[in-house]
């Protein structure tokens, strides 16, 4: 039977920290970190997620913005805003809440966005950074996944790492730290041949795919750490994983769970890129 990675347990404590290092900088500096969370539109999900960042602004004592855009928000209009966060000194993070609406250019509003101020890490220049190894922020969900596999105690060196997934939010970056702690990584996708195969190889499986329940314990080598990034709906409509975690539970060394896993960890880690924006702008003045 797996160990449970408990993110909510980890993402708690990681919290904890960022609020003390917080209060510490306002109290030595007088900066409070700033976030300014930007949402277009009234995607439910994406809804849910602004709120979820607002609360955990306000649980690690971060000074906080929202902008709620009509759908209809020209892209010269999110430009202009975009433009204004970029020159204000209480705001050192932007986050701008993705999917966009079809007629708003994500990748132009992306490259809008000051890369000291790109919390998210999606900035090309941000992403160079990753990919060389000298980074400042870290995307969200792999930072989080990182933190995971570190709180159990697995080292990366040495180990096959899978990730399904090549999504440049997700599945690139994830690949690059893995890389990073020196394990050998594949990265395997829609037109992979025999997956199973593939990921039967792995020590670290980490699965981001979006399918609900479609690693099956026949994927998984037995005594894996099996780390599930998917949020997806089953057929009756309850939370659930990209990994059947009925079936896998009992092949895995380690597991996360869906809810609780990797979530609670995305939000945690923006938090920390704000709070690494806060104070390098802290040294800069």
């Amino acid at each position: 039977m797996a160990v449970l990675i408990d993110g909510k347990l980890v993402s708690a404590k990681v919290r904890e920290k960022i609020a003390e290092e917080g209060r510490c900088l306002l109290q030595e500096t007088g900066v409070q970190p700033g976030l300014a969370v930007i949402i277009v539109g009234e995607d439910p999900a994406s809804q849910v997620y602004v709120r979820n960042k607002k609360k955990a602004c306000e649980q690690v004592g971060f000074y906080s913005e929202e902008y709620a855009l009509p759908a209809e928000t020209t892209q010269q209009e999110l430009d202009a805003l975009l433009e204004k966060l970029n020159r204000d000194d209480k705001i050192h993070g932007i986050l701008v809440q993705l999917p966009l609406p079809r007629h708003l250019d994500e990748k132009a509003v992306i490259e809008k966005i000051d890369p000291a101020k790109d919390v998210d890490a999606f900035h090309a220049f941000n992403v160079g950074k990753i990919m060389i190894g000298d980074y400042d922020y870290l995307p969200c969900t792999p930072a989080g996944v990182m933190e995971l596999i570190h709180s159990a105690g697995v080292s990366v060196s040495g180990k096959e790492c899978v990730v399904i997934g090549r999504s440049n939010i997700v599945g690139k970056p994830m690949a690059m730290l893995l890389l990073h702690e020196n394990g050998t990584v594949t990265v395997c996708h829609s037109r992979t041949k025999d997956l199973a195969e593939v990921t039967r190889r792995a020590d670290i499986l980490v699965s981001a795919v979006g399918r609900a329940k479609f690693v099956t314990a026949d994927m998984v080598k037995p005594g894996a750490v099996v780390i599930d990034v998917g949020m997806n709906r089953d057929e009756n409509g309850k939370l659930c994983g990209d990994v059947d975690f009925a079936a896998v539970e009992p092949v895995a060394s380690y597991i996360t769970p869906v809810p609780g896993g990797v979530g609670p960890m995305t939000i945690t880690m923006l938090m920390k890129n704000t709070l690494t924006s806060a104070q390098k702008k802290a040294k800069k003045a």
